[in-house]
């Protein structure tokens, strides 16, 4: 069957020539178009250009040219339809690649872009010639574009190359598009320009796409990506590869200057180190910087670091830094806090009992403090206060202030307060309820603490073990238990490094109960009023004793004198003064007695005798 372009030429080319001749011109024969089946191929793969006419059954011979716009067509292929033999026309650029089959397809090996042509196939009987053209397209992906000649920086106000994106080895040509953040970068006048460039290679005729960027960028810019893309028509349409990121350095002016104050808390005191920073918003930052320092004439130039050691509270003031030109600046004001305490007196103070001692803690500090005292540790409600100093007054006193809001700034001072005394004694006694035994106390106060020793008179040495009470703000008691089977006097000596101290007490042997003064050393003015009131009635006591037995005497002296004889009645004659007896006659008088009255008289003589001597000692011991 013929195609419409074999009869458009058999129209045109009529056969009436010997059959060589008539191929002759046929082949030169213009061709009125291009057909519309088309191959698509890879560049490199295998081209199959299939015949697409229905083999006649009278077929002498198949052939493959290729046609070229104003050029003659060239003749690669031949097929003897009869003898089955394949000859290839001696082409240098397809020598190797051409495969003529029985079915008259015919493939060409290793695509390259030079066969991008117009093939077509040709059938030739005896009295006809049918032919059908093939379009061959070739296409190559080009490399993924990359962005070279990058800037090291953008400066705004400046525009500036800042790369080229380049794809080779691409076919056909393709695109290149620029991208900001992924938004699409359209040339704009003195900020945005874009320049592309195709160039071929002669080699192998393939494509190198390079598109130039030329920007200036703004201070946002600092943190902007750029890509760039390859469009490109591929086998099965439009494709797109794209470049890695690529981030630049924006370079823009110091517009504001900041100092900062670096501290290891936040807030500064005495003996810190302070670090000053100065930062400038520009990039890149400025490298040095004038700082302005209290107490400093002139301004320091420096990093953008300063450092101050061991400040002092003289060292409050305002700070500032500047760039060098003194265009932008900033401050700051700094305080120093400080701390002080003062404790008049401090250290260890020795007083005596009774004296006074003012003592008064001061504090001067940046911001109010908390002030308060402890003694031995434990926290006092008000400040000591001494006009009349005692032994519990003495003991460690801390005065101690903080500044709650700043951190580790604490002091204390201590005082730490003796108060000595002279050894002071008063003795007691208490007869035991089933009376055994009697326990005699000596009371004793005084600082340093005395050390205390018991004599005893009538029994010899002392034996009896002692008991002391805690010593207690200067104070304690020293006991015994005797029970003796005589009168004795009990001497209390109590010294310390200031004096020595002698109280002595008798006491009466235990023979028949009596009654015992209660242990009073807890309280001084009971036991000096009780002691008084057992004197007194001691002294009354024994006073009527004697008068009756001084009555009874003269009694018995009446009545023996009429029995035996009478004195003369003298008118100057007085009665006698019985308290005027001497110690004879009252011994005298004493023996005559009954022997249960001598009995009571020597218990209240002895009792009498006691509380006088105690009265005595503890009169001399408070004086």
């Amino acid at each position: 069957m013929e195609t419409p372009s074999a009869a458009s030429c058999r129209r045109r080319c009529p056969l009436q020539p010997p059959l060589l001749l008539s191929l002759l011109l046929f082949a030169l024969c213009p061709r009125p178009g291009l057909g519309l089946y088309t191959v698509h191929t890879v560049y490199g793969d295998t081209i199959i250009l299939p015949c697409r006419i229905e083999v006649p059954d009278d077929l002498m011979f198949g052939k493959w040219k290729y046609e070229a716009a104003n050029e003659a067509p060239v003749f690669i292929a031949f097929r003897s339809a009869t003898k089955k033999n394949v000859y290839y026309d001696d082409l240098p650029e397809y020598k190797d690649r051409l495969t003529f089959f029985e079915n008259y397809t015919l493939s060409i090996s290793n695509a390259r872009i030079g066969d991008e042509k117009r093939f077509v196939c040709m059938l030739v009987t005896e009295d006809n010639v049918f032919e059908e053209p093939t379009i061959v397209k070739v296409f190559k992906q080009p490399t993924q574009p990359t962005i070279v000649n990058q800037a090291a920086f953008l400066e705004t106000e400046q525009i500036k190359m800042l790369g080229e994106c380049i794809s080779k080895e691409g076919y056909p040509e393709g695109n290149i598009t620029w991208y900001k953040n992924g938004m699409v970068l359209k040339p704009v006048e003195g900020a945005v320009v874009i320049n592309e460039q195709t160039n071929v290679d002669k080699a192998n005729g393939l494509y190198i796409m390079i598109s130039s960027l030329e920007y200036m960028p703004t201070k946002e810019d600092k943190n902007s990506y750029f890509t760039c893309t390859m469009t490109y028509h591929g086998p099965t349409g439009r494709e797109t590869i794209r470049s890695e990121p690529a981030v630049f350095d924006i370079h823009y002016p110091t517009e504001k200057v900041r100092i900062q104050v670096v501290s290891q808390r936040n807030t500064i005191k005495e003996g810190d180190n302070i670090t000053l920073r100065c930062l400038g918003n520009g990039n890149p930052p400025p490298e040095e910087f004038l700082f302005y320092i209290p107490g400093e004439l002139e301004p320091i130039k420096s990093s953008n670091i300063y450092i101050l050691s061991d400040v002092r509270r003289n060292a409050s003031g305002e700070y500032g830094c500047s760039l060098i030109d003194k265009s932008l600046s900033d401050s700051t004001l700094i305080t120093i806090h400080y701390l002080d305490l003062s404790l008049i007196p401090s250290g260890t103070v020795t007083k005596q009992i009774g004296e006074a001692l003012p003592v008064s803690c001061t504090v001067s500090s940046s911001r109010n403090a908390t002030l308060f005292w402890l003694k031995d540790n434990t926290r006092m409600r008000s400040s000591p206060s001494f006009s009349n100093l005692q032994y519990k007054d003495a003991g460690n006193y801390i005065c101690e202030t903080t500044l709650q809001e700043i951190e580790g700034l604490k002091k204390s001072q201590i005082l730490t307060l003796i108060v000595e005394g002279k050894p002071q004694i008063k003795m007691s006694k208490r007869t035991s309820s089933d009376g055994t035994f009697k326990t005699i106390s000596c009371h004793v106060e005084g600082y340093p603490k005395p050390a205390v020793q018991w004599t005893a008179t009538g029994i010899g040495t002392l034996n009896n073990k002692t008991e002391e009470t805690k010593y207690v703000d200067g104070k304690f008691s020293s006991k015994i238990k005797i029970a003796p089977e005589e009168n004795v006097t009990l001497t209390c000596i109590a010294e310390n490094q200031l004096e020595r101290t002698i109280t002595s007490l008798n006491v009466s042997a235990i023979n028949f109960p009596e009654y015992d003064e209660p242990d009073e050393r807890n309280n001084n003015n009971r036991e000096n009023v009780n002691d008084q009131a057992k004197l007194i009635v001691g002294i009354v006591v024994g006073l009527l004793l004697a008068a009756l037995v001084a009555g009874v005497a003269y009694w018995l002296y009446v009545k023996k004198s009429k029995n035996t004889f009478s004195f003369p009645t003298r008118p100057e004659a007085q009665p006698q003064d019985v308290s005027g007896e001497s110690e004879k006659d009252a011994a005298q008088n004493v023996q005559n007695l009954p022997r249960t009255a001598s009995k009571h008289v020597d218990k209240d003589l002895g009792n009498l005798e006691e509380n006088k001597k105690l009265e005595e000692n503890n009169h001399k011991s408070e004086a």
